[in-house]
């Protein structure tokens, strides 16, 4: 989006403010000027020059900073478009559907039960899916010895199940029990990996690359009534079940497969299995839930056959689309210049276009198609038999916060799909990857950022300034050399990202970033990251911080008021997010400082507000530990802090 106009501040003086300073001046400079009324002249030429004064502050404000717009659009810096939310849907199938699957399209609309403020938010599929009749409703693992019945677990997504037991030996093996046979089409299976454990989230970010590394190998199988013959692996996402991804296989088709009763059930069901071949696992993988009919759907809406306008000829021409924001890459633009419509080719620039080339630059902000000059890109011509030449074939738009979303919410489809059970739909998971479009403050302190690392994460600020950029992170901290399994170790080639998600502080006081966050801070970074640097994206350590303390108010200070404002001021200032030295009861600060120590001089100076008389006492508790007062209280290296009750008497002298 063009860099808005938002005016810094470099006089503030009003025209009032500028005649009273003037008339203060009148004694000191011509003592014999006695008559400073309105009616006198020379007092209508001090309010003359003071609202000339006033209109070139307001211009000079205004000259700094249209300056610095155009720098910025002259190295390419414009403002980061909101972002479009994702999540999984399931679609599960009717079990009367006397079909063995159905097709589900892509773009099939799914939307929230309850809009907000803007309407229903809505969520399109990225691509088809192939829903099978054939309900997954019992799972066992087996650990080489015995079975286990893990199917209440996967039902609770919650718990979390080892699917090779807790050793992951050789031959051990992760059963799917299903209701009717598998068709000899594409099977989906979606699993969802547990995080690590330890007291925050972690995920490690692999490219496609580096996955071979994973020295584990599995094999799928199915039961035919005598043994188990191989399945067909199109793609496996999940690593071998170490991370959160979609198996798809291929169904063995009618009459192959055999129901029976194995292991520790005694329903007959058809059978899947996944068996390790060889272990090779750092831990044995724990998984939350696997699910089959989902696919991803994002936040968006799709748009078909708009007509954008017309071409008239002339060099740098623009057009606009009806809705914004889009999304990158989905339109698909044509234009018919006399011999029917062809397609033209968005671009970031026309630095590298031809005469002849037919590209367009979009700003998916505002929805702004430019064209070339001739020079560079092509100058659409005109065609009097269509004078409305230029039509979108079709594009998306969306994003936002709003898309942001629990569990659970997402179940309304839009369409009708015969066989499908319309009551089953929803998302098992939360949403995540929303954000809204950036302000103009932050692309002025992403500006530097972006020119020194050129896109590419190697210094730890470039894995900060990335981070931000790719989700609802509100703060990001990266941390060399630290491995989240062994911490206090210097780990060569490591860095840790700790992530801080935008969230609301007053009802979430330790706001952690979702599994989907950390997916996509994770697919960002791993495209700009050094292929030899092992890259962890983790959630972040707090500790909890209470104060106690007695104040005397003064005299005439209303005690509930003067007690809200306290309790209001030590909670910003802790507060991951807006806290900081430089916060204050009007204005946001830049958060905690990760591993800030609390010093108690500036503490106690925070509880010095308006209406206070003095301090009696002070102390403060760091995890339900009190310390003595006057002592400054160390906090461990990279945590914040969280508020917890804090508990401030305030008396009359």
């Amino acid at each position: 989006m063009p860099l808005q106009d938002q005016l810094p501040v470099i006089d503030d003086r009003t025209y009032q403010e500028i005649v009273d300073e003037a008339r203060s001046r009148i004694p000191r400079y011509t003592s014999e000027w006695t008559d400073q009324n309105d009616s006198d002249p020379g007092m209508t030429m001090v309010q003359l020059f003071a609202w000339l004064t006033e209109m070139q502050i307001y211009r000079m404000s205004k000259v700094p900073l249209l300056n610095y717009i155009k720098f910025l659009e002259l190295v390419g810096i414009e403002l980061e478009p909101a972002k479009p939310a994702t999540t999984r849907i399931e679609f599960p199938v009717l079990p009367g559907f006397t079909e063995p699957y159905l097709i589900v399209n892509a773009r099939t609309q799914v939307a929230t039960e309850e809009p907000d403020d803007d309407g229903q938010i809505l969520f399109e599929t990225d691509q088809a899916l192939i829903a099978i009749k054939a309900k997954l409703d019992r799972l066992q693992a087996f650990d080489g010895f015995a079975y286990r019945d893990i199917s209440q677990e996967n039902d609770d997504v919650t718990a979390g199940f080892e699917p090779f037991g807790h050793l992951a030996n050789d031959s051990s093996a992760l059963l799917l029990g299903f209701d009717s046979e598998l068709p000899a089409n594409t099977i989906s299976l979606t699993l969802w990996t547990e995080a690590e454990q330890h007291d925050f989230p972690v995920l490690q970010c692999t490219g496609e690359q580096l996955q071979a590394s994973v020295s584990a190998e599995l094999v799928w199988e199915f039961w035919n009534g005598q043994e188990w013959r191989l399945l067909d692996v199109l793609k496996d996402e999940s690593v071998r079940m170490t991370r959160s991804g979609e198996v798809q296989l291929i169904g063995p088709g009618k009459n192959q497969m055999a129901a029976a009763a194995l292991g520790k059930v005694s329903d007959q069901r058809y059978w899947i299995r996944a068996r390790v071949t060889r272990s090779g696992f750092e831990t044995a993988p724990k998984l939350l839930a696997i699910r089959t009919n989902t696919v991803v759907a994002t936040q968006a809406e799709t748009i078909e056959f708009e007509v954008v306008g017309g071409s008239n000829g002339q060099v740098e021409q623009t057009v606009t689309l009806a809705d914004t924001p889009v999304l990158a890459g989905s339109l698909e633009l044509q234009i018919d210049e006399g011999s029917g419509f062809e397609n033209w080719i968005e671009q970031p620039d026309f630095f590298g276009s031809g005469p002849d080339d037919l590209h367009y630059i979009l700003n998916r902000s505002t929805g702004e198609i430019r064209f070339g000059d001739g020079n560079q890109a092509r100058i659409p011509v005109a065609n009097p038999r269509n004078p409305a030449n230029f039509r979108a074939l079709k594009y998306r738009v969306g994003g936002g916060l709003r898309g942001n979303l629990p569990e659970q919410t997402v179940k309304v489809l839009q369409s009708s799909i015969p066989g499908l059970d319309a009551n089953g739909i929803t998302n098992l998971f939360p949403s995540a990857g929303g954000a809204d479009e950036e302000t103009f403050q932050q692309a002025r302190r992403r500006a530097p950022q972006v020119l020194k690392s050129r896109e590419r994460a190697v210094t730890p600020e470039d894995f900060e300034l990335l981070s931000v950029r790719a989700a609802n992170i509100a703060r990001a901290k990266a941390l060399p050399l630290f491995h989240p399994k062994f911490p206090g170790v210097e780990v060569p080639g490591v860095i840790s990202v700790v992530l801080v998600p935008q969230a609301d502080t007053s009802e979430n006081p330790a706001p952690v970033p979702s599994q989907g966050t950390l997916q996509t801070v994770c697919a960002f970074l791993n495209d700009r990251r050094l292929l030899t640097s092992e890259l962890y994206v983790i959630g972040p350590r707090y500790q909890e911080v209470k104060i106690t303390a007695e104040l005397i108010a003064q005299n005439n200070a209303d005690l509930a008021a003067v007690k809200t404002d306290l309790i209001s001021n030590v909670t910003r200032y802790f507060d991951p997010i807006i806290g900081g030295e430089d916060s204050s009861l009007t204005e946001d600060g830049s958060g905690w400082s990760f591993g800030g120590d609390i010093f108690y001089s500036l503490l106690y100076k925070r509880l010095l507000i308006d209406g206070v008389k003095r301090v009696v006492s002070l102390t403060v508790s760091l995890d339900d530990e009190e310390y003595p007062a006057c002592q400054d209280v160390l906090v461990e290296a990279g945590m914040l802090l969280s508020n917890g009750a804090h508990q401030i008497e305030l008396r009359y002298d």
